[in-house]
């Protein structure tokens, strides 16, 4: 039986990954040599580049970009010993539209450059249900302020959740500051109109585990326009 690594071991190898950047706190008083360089200078291509943000283990990027290898994608995580999975994943399988990033999503605009980004994915985050906290919603204005000034001019947000009350917030930001909903359902798997096909086709760890309790999937997507 192989012995499972431990978080020590994991945050030890990932330094080791080509497809992964490590950026501490400095990013609170300087840019990353990266920004606005991330298509010349690591993907070599001009291919358009979708975040995940909070990607954790990265099933749903590295997934992503075997569908679409004619787009980049980077997986956003803070927590290095969950990046490992999907980094090694992609580095096995020769997937060379893949990145993954470990920081803050606070730091975004001090990675990517204005317009640098054609969408940005976010599955199932924490919904920090506490008032208190809801400027660290990952679809609260204090974020989408900063998806702004890196997203291109008709670039998309698409959210996954099984957090009804965390949709609803959302749509309600939505019709607030009146951004252009594209599309939203309550309940995803059951709702027939037809949509890309991996959306549906392409899940998380968790989606899988919700879907297997029958839980209903949110799912929308919108622009900042």
């Amino acid at each position: 039986m192989r012995r499972r690594k431990s978080k020590l071991e994991k945050f030890a190898e990932i330094s080791t990954f080509k497809n992964v950047f490590e950026f501490d706190h400095q990013l609170h008083f300087e840019e990353s040599e990266w920004k606005g360089r991330w298509q010349e200078s690591y993907f070599h291509n001009k291919n358009p580049i979708t975040v995940e943000l909070g990607c954790g283990k990265g099933e749903y990027t590295v997934e992503l970009a075997r569908h679409y290898a004619n787009r980049n994608f980077i997986g956003l995580e803070l927590k290095g010993n969950r990046i490992w999975k999907g980094a090694r994943t992609a580095l096995y399988d020769e997937l060379d539209n893949v990145a993954f990033i470990r920081t803050r999503a606070d730091y975004l605009e001090n990675i990517f450059a204005p317009g640098e980004l054609s969408e940005i994915w976010i599955t199932f985050p924490e919904p920090h249900p506490q008032e208190a906290k809801a400027k660290k919603r990952f679809t609260s204005p204090y974020f989408l302020e900063k998806y702004k000034n890196v997203l291109s001019k008709d670039g998309i947000i698409r959210l996954k959740t099984d957090c009804r009350d965390f949709f609803e917030y959302t749509l309600k930001i939505i019709h607030q500051n009146n951004y252009q909903l594209l599309f939203f359902t309550h309940d995803l798997y059951n709702d027939i109109r037809p949509l890309e096909e991996e959306i549906r086709s392409v899940k998380t760890f968790y989606e899988s585990i919700f879907l297997s309790e029958n839980k209903p999937i949110c799912y929308l997507e919108y622009r900042l326009i």
